[in-house]
């Protein structure tokens, strides 16, 4: 949960959500402030000339990287609640998952989030949010509601399976078409179908 609430708030909320209990609020790096997870992760860097991000580079040249990568492989593995966060401390967030080969998924309502929004694989906006974030944003919830997400997932996880089947069943029985076909027609000297 990345979220611009004080601490005790954004711990509050992330009990109430089961995002954290008392075991994992105690770990080490669960409960960070923005600010202070931006400064050990020493913020972002172009990987093409090494320079502190934004860089002179073309802009079709930069690619953004976390400066401390190993810092940011042990803080990942235990984060689950970033309070008091600004957009960079959002966006460096996702860059750094993204850089580890994660797929990451941002929800975001205003202005302040759209360059989150922006880099993530997939962007959700509110509908009720301002327009800079729903331009930044792939998908735009109409009714504002977070268990939109949960419904719209499983309904495309449900097409992509059925696809999948529908065109495993077609290959399958074309291919089986096909070879006997062939061999029928190599033994038969005309085709059995």
């Amino acid at each position: 949960m990345v979220t611009g609430d004080n601490l005790i708030t954004a711990k509050a909320i992330a009990r109430e959500c089961g995002i954290i209990n008392e075991e994992l609020a105690n770990l080490p790096d669960s409960v960070m402030e923005g600010p202070q997870f931006y400064d050990r992760m020493g913020g972002l860097i172009c990987r093409n000339c090494k320079e502190k991000s934004p860089c002179n580079c073309d802009r079709k040249d930069i690619k953004e990287g976390v400066k401390n990568l190993e810092a940011f492989k042990t803080v990942a593995k235990n984060l689950r609640v970033l309070a008091r966060s600004r957009p960079e401390d959002k966006y460096l967030l996702v860059t750094g998952l993204r850089e580890l080969g994660e797929v990451v998924a941002v929800t975001g309502d205003g202005t302040n989030d759209a360059p989150a929004l922006k880099k993530a694989d997939v962007g959700f906006a509110m509908n009720s949010g301002t327009n800079v974030a729903k331009e930044a944003s792939d998908i735009v919830l109409i009714d504002d509601n977070f268990a939109s997400i949960i419904t719209a997932v499983k309904w495309g996880r449900n097409i992509y399976n059925n696809v999948r089947k529908f065109l495993q069943f077609q290959l399958t029985v074309n291919v089986v078409a096909m070879f006997t076909a062939f061999v029928g027609s190599v033994v038969l000297k005309e085709s059995p179908l």
